[in-house]
């Protein structure tokens, strides 16, 4: 027993759980407290010692024992509070909360740097897929400039299953509550918070440069419609919710989260339900892609405990462990402003069936430096209506907004339906 490292634990959740159970496996290790809601909660977990359990966080961060705190528990507070307390008092940390990371990780890298501690936060961007270990190990040697990720598998699944049942948004967020796969309140997953909590940490990671989360963009899929669906099938393309983090020529970065057409040929097109999936591209490795289970009970948990053996591996045998592990940059990133991103889009029209509709829309565009791949009008409806599909060239972010806002002052222009970015 006396060898063994002396592990605290906040929350005991899901993930929590099969962190507890998958760390009973090692011999190097032993969780000796944990920090729970209610601990009286009926626990799914075998031969559980309950005397290890405490109400109050302080009791974990401040034991002298413990030599390393795993905050699971997610949310800001008392999270960040309890982090900070732990690492003023030399414990090192490792966290899956990746909104505490995308709001408070600079000061709390900082404090870490301080206090001569490390914090490892694998799990935070997708589950079990490993990422930032091997951004800064493995592919340290490379300039990365793009990401393109599939992070949030709940809103996933909800785009796939719309795609197979072809059914509205509204009828399957409500079957994928009853399976729990959305929560109660899915605020957080559909309107793209979560993305972007991680696509801020991912790109502050890969770019070497601190992404500030109130500058990414974000917009999330509660507008996606089935007609849409069927039209980006018809095209080549299938509708995703991306993460996307690029460096232009000038070292900005471009980091948003928002629907994305994404063509066929392209890996992410095929990541389907809940499976997560990140696509890097970078000098000298080019494209690759790491697909995986993003979240769950033990696919989190592999991350977990990996980032734990990491820290035990090298504790007693250096004074500062896993250097580059460690966050080692200062620079805040200058950002690009979405309205000068260069984008295509894919825009639904719904219009009168008028003589001249058409040249009116491309009227619209020459107007605001619009250049059309494609337009397509569908069969005219009983209501004398038509729809018209329209695929852009690239184009500036900025024009695309003027060029709807002349639509909708457009007397033949019934509705604009939707607008849809398309991946390059």
């Amino acid at each position: 027993m006396e060898n063994k490292v002396k592990i605290g634990l906040i929350g005991l959740g899901t993930v929590g759980s099969g962190v507890y159970k998958t760390l009973q496996d090692f011999d190097n290790v032993e969780i000796t407290k944990i920090a729970v809601h209610n601990k009286n909660k009926k626990r799914n977990i075998e031969n559980f010692n309950e005397n290890i359990l405490t109400e109050d966080g302080y009791e974990v961060v401040n034991d002298p024992q413990i030599k390393i705190v795993a905050e699971l528990m997610g949310g800001c507070e008392p999270a960040f509070s309890l982090i900070k307390t732990a690492i003023l008092n030399k414990k090192h940390i490792v966290t899956a909360n990746k909104e505490l990371l995308a709001k408070h990780g600079e000061e709390l890298f900082q404090l870490a740097k301080e206090n001569n501690v490390v914090i490892l936060y694998e799990a935070a961007i997708a589950g079990g897929i490993p990422l930032i270990m091997p951004i800064k190990t493995i592919l340290a040697g490379n300039k990365i400039n793009k990401i393109k990720a599939i992070v949030n598998g709940t809103t996933n699944y909800i785009l796939t299953k719309m795609d197979v049942q072809g059914a509205s948004y509204e009828d399957v967020l409500r079957e994928a509550q009853d399976l729990g796969y959305a929560e109660t309140n899915p605020t957080g997953d559909v309107e793209g918070f979560d993305a972007a909590y991680k696509i801020t940490t991912l790109a502050t990671i890969a770019f070497g440069k601190r992404i500030k989360f109130e500058n990414v963009y974000r917009e999330g899929i509660t507008k996606i419609r089935p007609q849409d669906m069927q039209a980006a099938n018809e095209m080549g393309y299938k509708i995703k919710l991306i993460a996307s983090a690029e460096l232009d020529e000038e070292g900005r970065a471009d980091v948003r989260v928002h629907p994305m057409l994404v063509p066929y040929n392209k890996a992410l097109a095929h990541i389907d339900y809940v499976t997560n999936a990140v696509t890097l591209t970078g000098h000298p490795v080019g494209e690759i892609t790491l697909a995986g289970p993003g979240a769950g009970e033990f696919p989190t948990a592999s991350s977990v405990v990996g980032d734990i053996l990491a820290i035990i591996s090298e504790i007693g045998l250096t004074d500062y462990i896993l250097p580059m592990m460690r966050c080692s940059h200062s620079e805040n990133a200058q950002m690009v402003e979405i309205s000068e991103t260069m984008n295509k889009y894919y825009i639904s029209i719904t219009s009168k069936n008028n003589l001249g509709v058409i040249g009116r829309i491309g009227n619209a565009c020459e107007k605001n430096n619009i250049s059309l791949s494609s337009i397509v009008q569908k069969e005219v409806v009983k209501d004398r209506s038509a729809d018209i599909t329209v695929i852009t060239e690239l184009c500036k972010e900025k024009d695309m907004q003027n060029f709807i806002k002349a639509l909708n002052e457009d007397d033949s222009i019934i509705e604009v339906n939707s607008l849809i970015r398309v991946q390059i």
